[in-house]
């Protein structure tokens, strides 16, 4: 397993996402199944949000890290949909107190703005996340699904308060949907903000589990009417993963280690968090972490699933690839 640092934390290259523990994915000692599985895997890191699985997500993570707390890096997410009448700094000292008591834990390693709100003022926000780093409850701070005006913005009023700024930003990014390469994925380079993707195998898509005019498997996210999976089934999609089926399978490995192996060749890539199920799904995602894409294989796989816009004439006619 490669590490690499977010801020100053030191993650895994693949994390778990907590978005399938708890209702209506798995139960309880599914997850900590799971968990053990990624531990064992070299896997640290871990990432879920305060209304994950129905507000359990965060329950189950607590429970199978007991005794094991210092092996692991914990990342977590609030939002302001919440807040109501409450002062900004007393919302968000409240989220951070419960998605504590939640975790079982003194601290949080990341914890990050699932959404933002131009409502509440920038300098609000660092203020009282600063004052829970000074507390020790928190370690680092990072956003999710910003743009990258939000983040620069971020990071110039850290700077002109004096304190810590977001040093990761949550993004759905994959093979098949590139189009933060537009906006965060520079900004990130330059500014050494750390990307951390999800929906990586964009919701089992890149596991080629579903086919065209084939009724999903059951027991998928697919089968179960999942949006992401509904947004990837489109007639681009089902020519591209073939190819990359394909090209994958010349070289020894299933597509779905290509999607995480694809998004660590990108150096701005901190994390790359997976959603599972079981430990089987797990071992395979951690394989992916060990296979070290070359420049000119990058190069293959960027024809063959360009980013959307980019492409001239049919899919794959220009990828050249044997």
């Amino acid at each position: 397993m490669q590490y690499r640092k977010i801020g100053s934390l030191e993650v895994s290259v693949v994390g778990l996402g907590g978005n399938t523990f708890g209702p209506p994915r798995i139960d309880e000692p599914a997850t900590h199944a799971v968990l053990h599985a990624a531990e064992d895997a070299g896997i640290n890191f871990v990432d879920t949000a305060m209304g994950y699985g129905e507000g359990h997500s965060e329950e189950y993570i607590g429970t199978g890290l007991q005794g094991r707390r210092d092996k692991w890096v914990i990342a977590t997410k609030y939002n302001f949909r919440g807040m109501g009448d409450m002062r900004p700094w007393d919302y968000i000292h409240k989220c951070c107190e419960d998605s504590l008591r939640k975790l079982q834990t003194d601290y949080i390693d990341l914890w990050q703005l699932h959404q933002p709100n131009v409502s509440v003022n920038e300098d609000e926000i660092l203020r009282a996340m600063d004052d829970l780093i000074k507390a020790g409850k928190v370690r680092e701070i990072g956003a999710s699904n910003h743009q990258s005006w939000h983040m620069m913005h971020n990071i110039h009023t850290a700077r002109t308060l004096g304190t810590k700024h977001y040093v990761s930003s949550q993004d759905h990014y994959n093979i098949l949907r590139r189009q933060i390469e537009q906006d965060i994925v520079p900004f990130a380079t330059y500014s050494g903000v750390k990307i951390i993707p999800f929906f990586p195998l964009a919701g089992g898509f890149l596991t080629g589990k579903y086919q065209k005019d084939v009724p999903p498997p059951p027991g998928t996210r697919g089968a179960e009417g999942s949006g992401i999976v509904k947004k990837m089934a489109v007639d681009r999609n089902y020519e591209i993963v073939p190819q990359l089926e394909e090209w994958a399978a010349e070289r020894g490995h299933p597509v779905g280690e290509l999607a995480i192996a694809w998004l660590t060749a990108n150096p701005a890539v901190g994390s790359v968090i997976t959603g599972v199920s079981n430990p089987q799904q797990v071992a395979m995602n951690a394989k992916g972490a060990d296979w070290v894409l070359t420049p000119e294989e990058k190069a293959q796989i960027d024809k063959i699933a360009p980013r959307e816009g980019d492409d001239a004439g049919p899919v794959g006619a220009r990828a050249g690839v044997a």
